[in-house]
């Protein structure tokens, strides 16, 4: 069960949001809407997992941020919309685990293989909260914008009617080349 703990309003670069905090499992997350999403209609959703690396210092290793900012973008031209932010830094791993893992990056080994041998599963995020959030914003169907095939897997668990997939094409760059096909061929992102 998730328990509400705040609302407030957040200005953003592109859009206003109300930001939600809640929290699950004595970890906080994240919920930000914009727009009056509990009236039945389909609501555009981001999945988004915490990416220190990548969303707040702009890291060119992933494409965590620029995914951030395209879902940012288009619910600010759809002028509704939500974004969960989970609190699962590097694939539910840590912050300091991750860094570990960037380590035996520069090394040679993938992100799936650092995982692994750091002891860890190659992804570790947990999406079982899902299901109460869009329960407490009455939310039924959505537009979700991944290339993730778990988080669509852990949607429909949640009995949430995915309407469409919108694909996110950015951030690639010469740093990341390498951590986008291994995304492709080992995690199976679309």
């Amino acid at each position: 069960m998730i328990e509400f703990v705040a609302k407030a309003k957040l200005p953003s670069k592109y859009v206003d949001f109300d930001v939600h905090v809640f929290l699950h499992n004595k970890q906080e997350h994240l919920v930000l809407v914009k727009g009056d999403i509990s009236q039945g209609d389909i609501v555009l959703t981001r999945i988004h997992s915490e990416c220190l690396t990548g969303d707040g210092l702009f890291s060119l290793r992933c494409d965590c941020g620029p995914q951030l900012k395209f879902a940012m973008k288009a619910i600010a031209k759809k002028q509704a919309g939500m974004i969960i932010y989970l609190r699962q830094e590097g694939r539910g791993i840590g912050l300091v685990e991750k860094i570990k893992a960037y380590e035996l990056q520069d090394q040679g080994t993938d992100t799936y293989e650092a995982n692994i041998q750091l002891g860890h599963e190659p992804d570790n995020r947990n999406y079982e909260m899902l299901e109460d959030v869009f329960k407490y914003f009455n939310v039924k169907s959505i537009d979700l914008m991944t290339n993730n095939p778990q988080k669509i897997s852990a949607i429909e668990k949640a009995g949430v009617l995915i309407n469409a997939r919108i694909p996110i094409k950015t951030g690639q760059n010469l740093h990341n080349k390498s951590y986008l096909k291994t995304k492709k061929d080992k995690f199976h992102h679309l």
